[in-house]
């Protein structure tokens, strides 16, 4: 599935601009990582662009989160590398992270919504005003974005190889690069859809 036909599908299957922005996050994340370990930056694109694609609809394991969506992009012929990416992000789904793809799913997810958190706290409510030190105060803060898993966000940079800092700058630089697109650049959004066209390539 290229990168148009995944934003059409997730198009059709979330309204909500906040989770559409969530998958633009780790998108942006997931490209970073590709380029950094030379993968297919347009294939784990659309691993993250897709990872969230049932959850407007079926928001918990109970629902079927994330098998909905799974069995959406199985019956049309998306292959085992980008369903199997998905279903191992979640931990109940019994598929165990092997693949450095997988990896890199599971721990920019969580760290994208606490980065946006970091932001909205901000003065300008801008991406740019974050920086890792602030990113490391607010998890050190329990009370602060208290629905983010810490514990995920350290287990995904250990599964990584990578210190915390190190990867929080990775993703925190990703998602800078679009920044106007997840309306938390400067200046101040006006709101609206968001673009379906994300390019941040060198």
């Amino acid at each position: 599935m290229n990168r148009d036909a995944a934003w059409a599908l997730v198009c059709e299957w979330t309204s909500n601009p906040n989770l559409r922005k969530h998958m633009l996050a780790v998108e942006a994340a997931m490209r970073a990582y590709a380029e950094r370990f030379g993968e297919d930056a347009d294939l784990w694109g659309v691993v993250g662009l897709l990872h969230d694609l049932d959850y407007e609809r079926f928001p918990s394991p109970e629902a079927g989160h994330p098998f909905r969506g799974v069995e959406a992009l199985r019956a049309r012929g998306v292959g085992e590398t980008i369903t199997r990416a998905i279903l191992s992000h979640a931990d109940y789904s019994g598929v165990p992270r092997e693949s450095r793809l997988e990896k890199v799913l599971f721990a920019c997810d969580e760290l994208t919504g606490f980065l946006v958190a970091v932001a909205l706290v901000k003065p300008g409510k801008s991406l740019h005003e974050v920086d890792v030190a602030s990113v490391r105060r607010k998890l050190k803060d329990k009370a602060f974005a208290r629905a983010v898993s810490r514990d995920d966000i350290a287990r995904g940079a250990a599964d990584l190889g990578l210190p915390l800092d190190e990867h929080i700058a990775v993703v925190l630089g990703a998602m800078q690069r679009i920044a106007d697109a997840l309306d938390l650049g400067p200046p101040a959004a006006t709101g609206g859809d968001v673009s379906p066209i994300v390019e941040h390539r060198e």
